[in-house]
C-alpha cells in the first residue's frame, strides 16, 4: 500500500464514519416521528400477500410504468442504484489497492457484464430523468402548471447528479484498471471499460483517487439526506418499501380507493352511541392524530408531482395540490416533533418547535394554518392522486379525516353545504324533496314497477335485483330519464326487479365525503335495515344502482355496518343483457360518441369496459371525430379520466376559485367532435349537461350536442320509438 492509498483509506474511513453516524441518527428520528401516529392494526394482516405486492410494485414498477418512458427510465435508475451499493462497497477495496475487487464475485465475467450494462443504462436513464425535470420545471411552459411546483428542486437535481457522478466514477475506475492491465474481465464482458482503457493513461494512483472521489460523493449524499430528514426525493428509496407493504389493500392492483376508512379513535372504528368528544378522536385536528401509516405516507412522498398533475382542482387554478397537502403535513410533523417527543417537560424544546405546535392544522395563512381551508374544501375525492402515486400515499383518506374534525367539532365548512346536510337529516335526500315523491318517476311507464313492502296482494314481489334508484334518480329531472330508461330496459329484458320506493333514503355519500360521519351512519344504518328486510330469507342479495356514488357506498362501505350485498352498476348489468342477447340494439345512433368515466365507477371501482362495450355494441352512423361505428376517447380516459367536479360533496358547494372543473371536462369532450357525450352517473350527467348548456349559450357548442346516460343511448337503440 503506497502513501496515496494510505491517505485515501484514512479519508474514506473518516467520511464514512461521519455519514453512518448521521444516517443512524436520522433514521431514529424518522422512526420516532412515525411512531407518534395513532394505532392502525389492520395494516398487519396477510403478510405474505403484502410482501408479494411490495415486490411486484417495487421491482416490477407496476405503478411507475403507467408513465411508460419515465417509468422505464426510473426502473433502470432503481436497478443502477441497487448495483451502486455493491460498486461503492468495491471502491473501499480500490482505495486500499488499485487491484482491489469484491470478494468471490469481483472477478466473474458475468458480474462484469451485468454491472457494465447496468451502469451504462443507468447513466442513460438518469440523464433522461434530468431532462424530464428540466423540461417540466416551474415556469418552463407558461401555458400549464408544472407538476414540480412546490417541489424542492435543488434536492431533485442533487440526487440525480450524484447518481450520474457515481456511475461515471465507476466507469472511470474500470477504464484506469483496463489501462493498467488489471481489469479482470474480457473485452466481451466489459467492452466500454476496455475502450476507456485504450484512451486513459496507465496510473495505479488514479484508481485509488477516483475510488476516493466516488466514496466521497456517495457519503456526501448520505450526509446531506441525513441532515434533511424531509428530503423525500432521496428517502423514498428506503421508505417506499414499508409504505407499499402497509398499503390499505394487500392486493397489488388495488390503490386506497373505493371505501373510505371508517372514522377511527384509538385504532378502532368510532361508535357514535358511546363516543365522548372529550375522550375520543373525532377526525384529525393535530398532525399526531393521523395514524402512523399517515405519518409514513408523508415521510415517503417523492415530490414527483404525479398526483398534482392529475388533480382536477389543481388543473383548474384552485389552491389544492395533493402533493403540497402531503408536503405541508410532512414538514409540519417533523418541525413539531421535538415538542411532541419532549414528554411532560417542555423547557428544553426549541422555540421554533413550540411555535410549530401552536399552529392550527387547518387555517388561513393569517393565523398560521398548515392547510388552507380553500385547499381542503376544493377536493372532489376523485382519487386521481391516489391512482397515480407510485408509493401508495392515501391522500383522500387524510383529506377526509381533516374534514371530519372541521365539520363535527368546529362546524367549519362552506355555508352552502349546510343546506345539503340539513336536507339529509330532515328529508333523507340532499335536494330536500318530499320523501313521498320518490316514486313519481314511475308515472307514465307502460308497466308496473314492483315495490318491496307495497300494500298489495303480493306485498313481497318476486325479484332478482333490488333496483336502487338513488336521490338523483328519484328527484332530479335529468337523472329521472336515466332511471326510467334503466327500468324500461330491465323490463324489456325480462329481469325481475323491485324498488324500495319511500323506504329508500340517501346512501349518505355526500355526508361522508364532506366529513359528517354522524349523518352518514344515521342514513346508512336506516338503509341497511330496509335492505336487509327486503332481502329477508333470500340467499342472494343483488342490487343494481345507476348512481356511481350509490354503487360505491352500497358495495364498498355498507359492509362496515353489516350490509354485505352483491352490487352491480347498471352499465354492467345492461352490458351482460346485451352480451347474452336479451337486449338487441337495432338502430345505430347518429353522430359520434365520447364516454366520460365517472370517478366513482372507474377509478374507485375499476369498471371501465362495460359502458364501452355497450356503446360499441350500439353502433354509430359516423360523425365528426369518429372513424365510423364505435366511439372516440377523450385524451384523459379510464383511470386517468378527468373529474366532472361533483364528488366529495362538491355538487352542493359553490365553485368560486379558478376555472370550473366541469367546463374543463366539457371542453375536452367537445374537442373530440362527438355529438353525444355519454355518462354513467347522475352527478356527471348534471355537471356535464350544465357545462354543455353554458357552451351553447356562447356559441362554443353546436345545438345538437347532448349529454345523456349510457342507458338512454341504449334505450334509443333497442326501442327507437320509446
Amino acid at each position: 500500500m503506497g502513501a496515496m492509498q494510505v491517505v485515501a483509506t484514512v479519508l474514506a474511513a473518516a467520511v464514512t464514519a461521519v455519514a453512518v453516524w448521521l444516517v443512524i441518527r436520522a433514521v431514529r428520528t424518522m422512526f420516532a416521528v412515525v411512531r407518534l401516529g395513532q394505532p392502525d392494526p389492520e395494516r398487519f394482516d396477510r403478510k405474505l400477500r403484502r410482501t408479494r405486492t411490495m415486490l411486484v410494485e417495487t421491482l416490477g414498477h407496476t405503478r411507475m410504468l403507467k408513465w411508460t418512458w419515465v417509468g422505464a427510465a426510473h426502473w433502470l435508475v432503481m436497478v443502477a442504484f441497487i448495483v451502486l451499493s455493491s460498486l461503492v462497497l468495491e471502491a473501499y477495496f480500490e482505495v486500499v489497492t488499485p487491484r482491489g475487487e469484491l470478494p468471490i464475485v469481483g472477478h466473474w465475467a458475468a458480474f462484469g457484464l451485468f454491472t457494465e450494462a447496468v451502469s451504462l443504462l443507468g447513466i442513460v436513464g438518469i440523464l433522461y430523468l434530468i431532462s424530464v425535470r428540466l423540461r417540466n420545471r416551474p415556469g418552463a411552459d407558461p401555458a400549464r402548471r408544472s407538476r414540480f411546483v412546490g417541489s424542492t428542486m435543488w434536492q431533485g437535481y442533487f440526487v440525480e447528479w450524484v447518481i450520474v457522478l457515481v456511475l461515471v466514477c465507476g466507469m472511470l475506475i474500470r477504464g484506469f484498471k483496463a489501462a493498467n492491465g488489471d481489469l479482470p474481465w474480457p473485452v466481451w464482458a466489459a467492452p466500454v471499460s476496455h475502450a476507456l482503457g485504450d484512451l486513459l493513461p496507465a496510473s495505479e494512483a488514479a484508481v485509488s483517487l477516483v475510488a476516493l472521489v466516488k466514496i466521497g460523493i456517495s457519503m456526501t449524499w448520505a450526509i446531506v439526506i441525513a441532515l434533511n430528514v424531509t428530503m423525500g426525493v432521496a428517502w423514498h428509496r428506503f421508505a417506499a418499501f414499508p409504505n407499499i407493504f402497509f398499503k390499505r389493500s394487500a392486493r397489488a392492483a388495488t390503490p386506497a380507493l373505493g371505501a373510505l376508512r371508517p372514522m377511527m379513535s384509538g385504532g378502532k372504528p368510532l361508535d357514535f352511541e358511546q363516543a365522548d368528544p372529550e375522550q375520543d378522536q373525532f377526525g384529525v385536528a393535530q398532525v399526531e392524530q393521523f395514524t402512523w401509516k399517515g405519518l409514513l405516507d408523508f415521510t415517503t412522498c417523492t415530490e414527483c408531482g404525479r398526483c398534482q398533475s392529475q388533480c382536477p382542482a389543481w388543473n383548474t387554478g384552485k389552491p389544492l395540490s395533493p402533493k403540497l397537502i402531503v408536503l405541508s403535513l410532512r414538514d409540519h410533523a417533523y418541525a413539531k416533533a421535538p415538542y411532541l417527543l419532549a414528554g411532560e417537560d417542555k423547557s428544553g424544546v426549541p422555540a421554533a418547535a413550540v411555535a410549530e405546535a401552536e399552529r392550527p392544522l387547518v387555517g388561513a395563512a393569517a393565523v398560521g394554518g398548515v392547510i388552507d381551508p380553500d385547499a381542503l374544501w376544493s377536493c372532489t375525492t376523485c382519487g386521481a392522486c391516489v391512482e397515480q402515486c407510485p408509493v401508495d400515499i392515501e391522500h383522500v383518506d387524510h383529506i377526509v379525516d381533516m374534514r371530519r374534525y372541521q365539520v363535527l367539532i368546529e362546524s367549519n365548512f362552506p355555508a352552502e353545504a349546510g343546506v345539503m346536510l340539513r336536507n339529509l337529516e330532515n328529508k333523507g335526500n340532499p335536494w330536500g324533496a318530499p320523501p313521498n315523491t320518490r316514486e313519481d318517476w314511475t308515472k307514465g311507464l307502460d308497466f308496473e314497477v314492483p315495490r318491496v313492502g307495497a300494500v298489495s296482494p303480493d306485498a313481497t314481489p318476486d325479484f332478482e335485483y333490488l333496483f336502487w334508484v338513488g336521490c338523483a334518480g328519484a328527484f332530479e329531472d335529468r337523472a329521472k330519464k336515466t332511471t326510467r330508461a334503466v327500468a324500461t330496459l330491465l323490463h324489456e329484458a325480462g329481469v325481475r326487479f323491485a324498488i324500495l320506493g319511500e323506504g329508500e333514503t340517501c346512501t349518505g355519500d355526500p355526508a361522508r365525503r364532506i366529513g359528517n360521519e354522524f349523518v352518514y351512519q344515521m342514513l346508512a344504518q336506516q338503509n341497511v335495515e330496509a335492505i336487509n328486510a327486503a332481502f329477508a330469507g333470500r340467499e342472494t342479495k343483488k342490487i343494481v344502482a345507476t348512481c356511481a356514488h350509490c354503487f360505491n357506498t352500497l358495495g364498498n362501505e355498507y359492509g362496515q355496518l353489516g350490509g354485505d350485498y352483491e352490487v352491480v352498476h347498471h352499465t354492467q348489468l345492461l352490458a351482460h343483457l346485451v352480451g347474452t342477447g336479451k337486449l338487441t340494439p337495432i338502430k345505430p345512433v347518429d353522430g359520434g360518441v365520447t364516454y366520460h368515466d365517472p370517478c366513482y365507477l372507474g377509478r374507485h371501482n375499476r369498471v371501465f369496459e362495460p359502458p364501452r362495450h355497450l356503446l360499441e355494441a350500439i353502433g354509430w352512423a359516423g360523425g365528426a371525430g369518429t372513424a365510423g361505428p364505435g366511439m372516440v376517447e377523450m385524451p384523459r380516459f379510464a383511470e386517468r379520466s378527468f373529474c366532472c367536479g361533483a364528488g366529495g360533496a362538491r355538487m352542493w358547494m359553490e365553485e368560486r376559485i379558478g376555472k370550473r372543473i366541469n367546463t374543463e371536462r366539457v371542453e375536452e369532450a367537445l374537442a373530440t367532435g362527438a355529438r353525444t357525450v355519454a355518462a354513467a352517473c347522475p352527478f356527471c350527467l348534471t355537471m356535464l349537461s350544465d357545462g354543455v348548456t353554458s357552451k351553447k349559450s356562447t356559441g362554443e357548442a353546436a345545438d345538437e350536442v347532448e349529454v345523456v346516460d349510457v342507458a338512454t343511448v341504449l334505450l334509443r337503440a333497442v326501442k327507437p320509438d320509446a
